[in-house]
């Protein structure tokens, strides 16, 4: 029997992974002390708990040392610090900075936020499944072009990037390559040793560890990466990010991230096959149901489906007892379309139909059985109310009405 309430939205958050839990919990009792206090044992295994918290993370994406990871408080400081921080750090060489339309927010507001100090972004579009073509980032480069900003998978429509083919073009023109990789680290393989990203953000809780712990990585290289601090103070993680060091986060997310390396392969399949069974279990039975986003060039879990003539906020108020979202979390409680959506040239009226779907670790699948009937049914009956889709199952093409003629 199907324990309700379903969640599907783990690309919003992921509950916490009980392993993970019981990682931390000598960090959030006994083993309390503070990883900067070099004078005792408290600190002294505080110390050593985060260390092995940045090798398992530094293993999990393959970086050349763990020295190349640093603590922050989540991926929207991770993106913050990478932009205004290369921004600040490299304003001598130059003021441009490249980035694509359906990036994360916090990317989005960084470079708004330094156009207003007086730095030129470049916002490249993307293709209708949401891909930026790399040829496109080599022709914006300019001589004053300091950072390459591209994410590496779309939270809402689980488009996967062509990364590695963009870290080449932004290693042979001398330009810093930025990658926001929460939605696929822990999901797809990563490989710092293949890929040409000098920054990299992730976040805990995207891949069942605790919320509030993220990391920023930056290659050690030379020359030095000089990402200037957001955060100032008692100088922690190598000056580029003061503050007393989240222990139990870090133990939490560490604990993640090798659970994540190691069961990476089998879970890429398994997380496959569910959401190919929602995927086919709703397309197959209703029609007028488009997918947003790569159909192949995805992360496993992810999929997006517009519902034409349903209302999304309609859909949801009838799904209670399933958890999916209408966009992604950060701007799930505005009433405008997806600029995601948006940018891959979805109309505003099939935007405000779609859902986003997103099985994890703990889903099953009676799980996505029950969510394909439930959706089914809900959809039907919202349907029923729509004159427009009775209109169209008469035949009658809505693009010939002219709905502004004067009665």
């Amino acid at each position: 029997m199907v324990k309700l309430p379903i969640y599907m939205d783990n690309n919003a958050t992921t509950p916490l992974d009980p392993r993970v839990l019981e990682a931390m919990m000598p960090y959030l009792t006994q083993n309390f002390g503070n990883a900067a206090s070099r004078t005792h044992s408290f600190g002294w295994i505080a110390e050593a708990a985060v260390e092995k918290g940045r090798e398992q993370i530094a293993r999990l994406i393959n970086a050349s040392s763990p020295d190349e990871i640093i603590f922050t408080s989540g991926a929207t400081e991770s993106d913050n610090l990478a932009l205004k921080g290369i921004a600040w750090g490299y304003k001598s060489k130059g003021n441009h900075i490249i980035t694509q339309k359906t990036e994360h927010k916090a990317v989005l507001d960084s470079c708004k936020f330094l156009q207003k100090e007086g730095y030129d972004v470049t916002y490249l579009d993307v293709d209708k499944y949401g891909l930026v073509d790399p040829e496109t980032v080599r022709a914006a480069i300019t001589d004053k072009t300091i950072l390459i900003s591209i994410m590496y998978a779309n939270s809402e429509i689980g488009t996967v990037q062509p990364i590695r083919e963009i870290g080449e073009i932004a290693k042979e023109k001398g330009v810093l390559f930025h990658c926001d990789a929460v939605q696929a680290a822990g999901k797809i393989p990563i490989d710092m040793q293949k890929t040409a990203v000098d920054l990299m953000a992730l976040s805990g809780h995207k891949i069942y560890g605790p919320k509030g712990v993220g990391a920023l990585y930056i290659r050690k290289k030379k020359p030095f990466i000089k990402a200037a601090p957001l955060i100032h103070g008692g100088g922690h993680e190598k000056g580029k990010r003061s503050g007393t060091l989240n222990v139990p986060g870090i133990v939490g997310f560490g604990a993640a991230s090798e659970l994540a390396q190691k069961d990476l392969p089998a879970e890429m399949e398994r997380l496959k096959r569910l959401r190919e069974r929602l995927r086919e279990g709703l397309t197959t039975r209703l029609d007028y149901v488009h997918l947003n986003g790569h159909p192949e060039k995805r992360i496993p879990g992810s999929v997006n489906l517009s519902f034409e003539f349903v209302e999304g906020e309609s859909l949801l108020m009838g799904l209670k007892d399933v958890a999916v979202s209408s966009g992604s979390a950060c701007t799930s409680a505005s009433l405008e379309p997806s600029y995601v959506l948006t940018a891959i040239g979805v109309g505003p009226e099939l935007a405000h139909t779609s859902i986003r779907f997103c099985v994890g670790r703990f889903n099953t699948e009676e799980e996505v059985d029950y969510v394909i009937e439930a959706v089914v049914k809900h959809v039907t009956r919202l349907r029923e109310l729509s004159p427009l889709y009775e209109m169209v199952l008469e035949g009658i093409d809505l693009n010939t009405i002219n709905w502004n003629a004067e009665q």
